[in-house]
């Protein structure tokens, strides 16, 4: 059992808390199988073992692009248990989105389904990729196959605080997207600090239902549950399936749009949320009408915190005590705010300003980025979230009231403006595009786009779509694509995205669910 070697190895901190609870079930799928902590303990270090096998040394980054299911979780520990850096890729990526990822961060090994192997070879060989190994949904493929093989698992490694546990790609606001670098300290911490503002229970049965290549997914859900309680991985976000895995569990974590969706299920009332103590929401702003709708049909008030990729999370409503809607709470233990005005000084009380960070859960800095890490901090060391807040001086809660660039986050995921413009601009046709966020009442921000055609060109919207979603994953394509004859521009020549923003604002006004697959986080 590997629980007494060091904690400074995240595997370590969750070891320390599964000891007792071997023989408990660790992961199990609603009608498919259950694993316990000594099976899952065992079968992480038989995979590490065989990740190291292949000449991987600790610090080694490996990238993982697979669908959710039982083996991806067991796939997350066995690297955190050999030291492995784990660089988690949305399934949906394309090979002209993952380029980027694998020439930036230099994975020595891929890890991808067995379907896209023969796709994705050629890209990992040009981007230096050792080794291209493959794991599917249902625990087949040639990583599963050669962990078989082992005889006998790795020991724990041991990881300084400071090593990197993870790379975490996020979209910035300028420039391609950057590799945030976690460490396996900043996700003790973070873990520690939710386990108590949330007052994590052994007995806890978390339902997941989110992705686990986000922040949201991979590190607060999973690493609060493996601790010793029980997590209930669905494959995908389905409304049906999440109320009836309600039965049984006591904590469901979401993202503003699957609150959304499960308020349109019929199945959705205070029955099936009985045994619930807990829903959390992050990953995007909460409207307060789902929050009322929701206490209203539940009897539960949703506890709604904040977070990002570069901070973990950093605050939060309470566990005990007023869960005001449109506020994300006060800071987690060990975690200190600031807001601060354009000037860099700090905001009056009351006044609206940047929200900075410091704690222990702040990232490393961006991979093989110093500049860029160096313009994310201010100064004195705090870290600049680029979010725009209040803190409210009655309550003492802080709110999310806008961003200071023009990233748009869908659903909970960020989008990059510049990134669908280049591959909008790259369609026959079109002359030049800007691409914006427009209030929706399901996806919180729909990323829409105005193009310009170039003379003589006819332009469809359909076309246009279906092009991209041959280059991008489906939450970047636009969901309405505005051909226009010109955009706006300010005195410089500068395309003005907020007048586009604030003309086509009622755009989605009463717009009914665009769709019921999975939801982003």
């Amino acid at each position: 059992m590997a629980g007494a070697a060091s904690q400074s190895n995240l595997y370590g901190h969750l070891a320390a808390g599964f000891a007792a609870r071997l023989d408990t079930v660790a992961v199990e799928v609603p009608g498919g199988p259950r694993i316990t902590y000594r099976a899952l303990d065992r079968e992480a270090g038989r995979w590490a073992a065989a990740l190291r096998g292949l000449g991987l040394a600790p610090g080694a980054r490996v990238a993982v692009q697979v669908e959710k299911s039982r083996e991806a979780v067991l796939l997350h520990l066995a690297l955190l248990r050999a030291g492995l850096v784990h660089l988690p890729l949305n399934p949906a990526y394309r090979p002209a989105e993952l380029e980027h990822f694998l020439t930036d961060a230099r994975p020595q090994a891929l890890v991808c389904d067995p379907g896209r192997e023969a796709e994705l070879a050629p890209l990992a060989r040009g981007a230096g990729v050792r080794h291209l190994l493959t794991l599917d949904p249902a625990g087949g493929g040639s990583l599963p196959a050669r962990a078989a093989r082992v005889a006998r698992g790795l020991p724990l490694e041991p990881r300084a605080a400071d090593d990197p546990a993870a790379i975490l790609y996020t979209s910035g606001t300028t420039g391609p997207p950057k590799g945030a670098v976690i460490t396996h300290g900043n996700l003790v911490a973070n873990a520690r600090a939710l386990e108590r503002a949330w007052g994590w229970r052994e007995d806890d049965v978390l339902v997941h239902a989110l992705p686990l290549f986000h922040v949201h997914g991979l590190f607060v859900a999973c690493h609060l549950a493996l601790r010793g309680s029980r997590l209930r991985l669905l494959p995908r976000f389905e409304p049906e399936a999440v109320v009836r895995a309600f039965a049984g569990a006591t904590v469901f974590m979401g993202v503003p749009t699957q609150y959304a969706r499960l308020l349109a299920c019929e199945r959705l009332a205070r029955e099936a949320c009985a045994g619930m103590r807990l829903f959390v929401s992050g990953s995007a702003p909460l409207p307060e009408r789902l929050f009322h709708a929701f206490r209203e049909r539940t009897g539960h008030a949703i506890l709604e915190r904040y977070g990002m990729t570069e901070v973990g999370m950093a605050l939060s409503n309470p566990l005990a005590g007023p869960r005001v809607p449109g506020t994300v709470g006060v800071p987690l233990p060990g975690v200190e705010v600031r807001i601060v005005d354009a000037r860099g000084l700090l905001a009056a009380e009351g006044e609206t300003g940047e929200l900075q960070v410091r704690g222990p859960s702040v990232f490393a800095g961006y991979w093989n980025a110093p500049e860029r890490t160096a313009a994310a901090f201010a100064a004195d060391g705090w870290f600049r979230t680029g979010d725009l807040a209040r803190r409210d001086p009655a309550s003492g809660h802080y709110a999310i009231v806008g961003r200071l660039r023009a990233l748009i986050v869908t659903g909970g995921y960020k989008v990059q403006p510049e990134e669908v413009e280049r591959h909008l601009e790259a369609l026959p046709g079109v002359a030049e595009s800007a691409v914006f966020g427009v209030p929706h009442p399901e996806w919180g921000e729909a990323v829409t786009a105005a193009v310009v055609p170039e003379p003589a060109a006819r332009l469809e919207e359909a076309a246009l779509r279906a092009a991209l979603r041959e280059r991008l994953a489906p939450y970047k394509v636009p969901k309405r694509i505005l051909v226009v004859e010109a955009l706006p521009r300010n005195a410089m020549g500068k395309v003005e995205r907020r007048r586009l923003a604030e003309r086509h604002r009622d755009l989605y006004a009463g717009a009914a669910p665009l769709s019921r697959r999975s939801t982003p986080s």
